[in-house]
């Protein structure tokens, strides 16, 4: 199983289609694997375990979301005011 995750993070190339999110609008879409990725590496960091698993959620919402938007949420983040539950 290990091998498949692997072998799809190095093919990726765009985030694939999530039926959570069918519009056209990814906005959600790449707000909830921003907060994916910080829950999973979180999840993973307090269990001493490696989070190479969480790359994943870090490469789709990359590729969704426009960078402004990803340093304002680290900014907010490293300030404690973010809005998210992480």
């Amino acid at each position: 199983m290990a091998d498949t995750v692997e072998t799809k993070i190095q093919n990726y190339r765009t985030a694939p289609f999530d039926a959570r999110f069918p519009n056209t609008n990814q906005t959600r879409n790449c707000y909830q694997n921003y907060l994916d990725f910080h829950r999973c590496t979180k999840a993973l960091s307090a269990k001493d375990q490696d989070v190479a698993p969480c790359d994943w959620y870090q490469r789709v919402y990359k590729s969704l979301c426009p960078t402004s938007w990803v340093g304002r949420w680290d900014e907010q983040i490293e300030g404690g005011n973010f809005a998210g539950k992480i």
